[in-house]
């Protein structure tokens, strides 16, 4: 009787919260969350489509397929001497595990892949609700589990079996000595992409923790989506980097319908809004009231509604990941559609990326901290550019992307056209052969003469244009062309841009910093090549150098921007 009661007492409570979100009603028949109804059209004629090549899949493809992967799974908290046998036995009762890998963040995790749903709701049913202290606590049941079954640990001595899969990147210090064991700069740059880039497993536990939100979220809004965008899904993610994710409400049953045969018609309430934005706002506090009261292990809820983009801010314990919930951010979904298409068409993209990404870090050029500095996708979009301007180009620009759009790419959204070939097989690339090693290089020294005051960034025509406003640093965002990606630049943090892509472009072409060295008397393997540049006392000895010497430049750094000009003025002519 008290717990039905406290039942009753908690859905009162959620109620008036809900009413308190929306205080005057409003009976109608559709409204999306920062919808287009083209962009509806263009997901519900969407195809799954592969290169038959090399069997490259597209955004909405890998999205799909990890999103299945997510809702047959669980994630458990175990005990740091699990035995895995034990474990994975245990779980065989309840239905055959596809995939089980170990972690740790807060403890010891398990993310655990059945090979059916049935599996899951077998454990489910199977689990308990543990004792409370007192009976308002009503408990929400999601896949968040605990095994506290002393069957399945190792006895006091014994070592586990089990084996923790990485969820950060390696330090800086010991990414340095990898990098100076490799032979060719090409290797280090590859080596850097791999020790940094997301793995599998850490992309299956961002799906699995976006699938527990939706759990959540379903409370309110069944036949809801919240999936991973940005960075999570791009190619671009590092190790560590925050979980981005977008609440989707439109794949919710009979929004397209029209009057069917009998008549029916759904009865729902929502707020009289003046905007879309005004909705968003209030879908966001909701979801963020649930998540605070009742969503396991998400700790430090923030609603920030006011942003340009309202968005919900949590630290997720379990899986260790700072989270940003969104419910208006279509535009951003289909930049991370584009960055990841860039990344599949060639390897050299994302390597690039990743390398001047972890340069970038390394001499605090990029923050986590929101500021002044550039951002990891202006900074992102700046290598496309370059990518695009060397001849032959290496990647297309977004109007030729634009230009091989079929039907079914068709993308308006809020009056931005989003569209560009989602179809691997219908781009064809020039020929272009240059290593990794010379387009690193030559990164550097493209932006040491990039002429900043008085040229924009453009990667839908691929070439620079006049700046339209007065800002440092200009990039136009890829699908709202009004807006400036980098506008919050100041020109100190662009100073420093261009002084470190200078000092960068001397010592990599310096011939004993690009040629490996035999290790030292302790064993440790010398800097050289990439590795030298991600040493931020090579760039230091440079600057005091040029201090002592009060010069504006060090006369290599001179010559060598003397030759760039040479070189440009005999394209020009």
């Amino acid at each position: 009787m008290a717990s039905s009661i406290s039942a009753c007492r908690l859905h009162l409570c959620l109620r008036s919260k809900l009413i308190n979100c929306f205080p005057k009603y409003e009976t109608f028949l559709y409204r999306g969350v920062g919808t287009d109804a083209v962009v509806a059209q263009a997901e519900t004629t969407r195809r799954d489509v592969t290169d038959e090549k090399d069997g490259r899949k597209t955004l909405h493809s890998l999205l799909k397929e990890r999103q299945e992967q997510a809702e047959k799974s669980v994630l458990i908290s175990c005990q740091p001497r699990t035995n895995q046998k034990r474990f994975l036995k245990y779980l065989s009762t309840h239905g055959d595990v596809k995939k089980c890998f170990f972690y740790e963040s807060y403890g010891v995790y398990a993310v655990v892949e059945f090979a059916s749903r049935d599996g899951v709701a077998s454990l489910l049913q199977a689990a308990a609700i543990p004792s409370v202290s007192h009976e308002s606590m009503v408990p929400f049941k999601s896949r968040l589990l605990s095994l506290r079954n002393v069957s399945s640990a190792e006895s006091p001595g014994q070592q586990s079996d089990v084996q923790y899969q990485p969820q950060i990147p390696v330090p800086i210090n010991e990414l340095i000595q990898r990098l100076s064991r490799q032979e060719t700069v090409d290797q280090q740059i590859t080596s850097l992409t791999e020790a940094y880039q997301l793995t599998e497993e850490n992309s299956r536990l961002r799906f699995l923790v976006c699938s527990l939100l939706k759990d959540i979220a379903a409370a309110y809004f069944p036949e809801c989506t919240i999936r991973p965008f940005g960075s999570s899904v791009n190619g671009f993610g590092k190790l560590g980097c925050d979980l981005d994710m977008f609440l989707d409400l439109d794949g919710i049953g009979g929004r397209n319908v029209k009057m069917p045969p009998s008549g029916l018609f759904l009865e729902f309430q929502v707020k009289r809004a003046n905007s879309e934005r005004a909705v968003t706002q209030s879908v966001l506090s909701v979801i963020g009231e649930c998540v605070d009261q009742f969503g396991p292990g998400c700790v430090g809820v923030q609603k920030i509604l006011n942003a340009r983009c309202p968005l919900v801010r949590f630290a997720h314990q379990p899986s260790g990941f700072q989270c940003d919930l969104t419910a208006n951010n279509r535009v951003a979904m289909k930049s991370t559609e584009l960055l990841y298409l860039y990344g599949e068409l060639d390897p050299r993209v994302r390597s690039l990326v990743f390398a001047v990404r972890c340069w970038a870090r390394t001499h605090s050029i990029t923050s986590s901290i929101p500021g002044a500095w550039i951002s990891n996708f202006s900074l992102t979009v700046m290598v496309l550019f370059f990518l695009q301007k060397r001849s032959p180009a290496i990647i297309p620009t977004l109007d030729q992307l634009q230009h091989l759009a079929g039907p079914a790419d068709k993308s308006v959204i809020e009056g931005n056209d989003c569209t560009f070939v989602r179809d691997f097989g219908r781009i064809r690339l020039q020929q272009n052969t240059e290593t990794l090693e010379r387009l690193m290089n030559e990164f550097f020294e493209f932006y040491a003469t990039f002429p900043f005051s008085r040229m924009s960034i453009n990667i839908r025509k691929g070439k620079e244009q006049n700046k339209p406003e007065v800002a440092p640093l200009h990039i136009q965002n890829p699908f709202e062309t009004s807006l400036n990606v980098s506008k919050n630049v100041n020109a100190t943090q662009l100073e420093r841009f261009v002084a470190l892509c200078q000092e960068s472009a001397w010592l990599f072409q310096q011939s004993d910093n690009n040629t490996r060295r035999a290790a030292g008397t302790d064993g440790t393997p010398a800097a050289w090549g990439l590795a030298t540049l991600l040493m931020p006392s090579q760039v230091a000895r440079i600057k005091s150098r040029k201090k002592r010497k009060r010069e504006p430049a060090s006369e290599r750094i001179k010559s060598l921007l003397e030759s760039l000009k040479t070189k440009n003025q005999g394209k020009k002519s």
